[in-house]
């Protein structure tokens, strides 16, 4: 499964978050989507749903993004994670520069995450910054206070460091996705990997046919998930 990821990580690795203008403050984006599979013995289903809306004011950005994945084999729970982000950029200093900062809860079944919280603050730079093509690289410190399935709760500091992507294709197909990398500062070999990339066919303007492949692991709980879904995308700048 590791080289499986990687793989796809190194194809499709190269987003762009789509660009606020001067006439576009707000950006509404809902994604649905889902798998079935069902034999004469076997069925599962997975629902994969996301939220997210942003706000720009002059040189400030702010987004909130809230996601749900739920899931369930032969009737048995596999997934029920949920997670929620508010975070703003920052652009005050050097062109395709700026500052973020963040919230984020989480909550995983499939991770034996109870509670989690990461705050903190970082520096971006955007090496790719057109229309139809953006690449993004960040780094900074999460502080992250966790309680797990397993009754531990602990806390530590992080460093995070982000991929981020969109290219678009004679406006048609949009390749896209965010990737991390957060790794403790004081616990050796306490690592989160998030990945999450997709490939979207636009039938409108705002709206797509999209597949969708997200990787999570968390290395303190000794667990990990892939999912790939299938779904619809409605993504609106005005």
């Amino acid at each position: 499964m590791k080289k499986y990821v990687l793989g796809c990580f190194l194809l499709i690795s190269l987003e762009a978050n789509a660009q606020f203008s001067d006439t576009t403050a707000h950006h509404l984006k809902l994604s649905a989507a889902g798998s079935v599979n069902k034999t004469n013995t076997e069925n599962a289903y997975l629902l994969n749903n996301a939220l997210t809306f942003g706000i720009q004011r002059k040189s400030i950005v702010f987004n909130s993004t809230n996601t749900w994945l739920y899931g369930k084999q032969n009737s048995k729970l596999s997934n029920n994670d949920f997670s929620s982000t508010l975070n703003f950029n920052l652009y005050k200093t050097l062109p395709h520069f700026y500052y973020w900062g963040l919230l984020n809860y989480n909550t995983s079944y499939s991770l034996k995450i109870n509670h989690q919280v990461l705050a903190g603050l970082g520096i971006a730079y955007n090496i790719v910054d057109r229309e139809n093509a953006y690449l993004n690289v960040s780094n900074g410190v999460l502080y992250d206070k966790s309680n797990l399935l397993s009754n531990e709760i602990y806390d530590t500091y992080r460093n995070s460091f982000r991929i981020q992507y969109r290219f678009t294709i004679k406006e048609l197909v949009v390749f896209e996705g965010g990737n991390f990398l957060q790794s403790s500062f004081e616990r050796e070999g306490d690592h989160i990997i998030r990945l999450s990339n997709s490939i979207g066919i636009k039938l409108r303007k705002w709206i797509s046919l999209n597949t969708t492949l997200n990787y999570n692991k968390m290395n303190i709980t000794d667990r990990e998930n892939l999912n790939i879904t299938y779904g619809i995308t409605l993504d609106k700048y005005f």
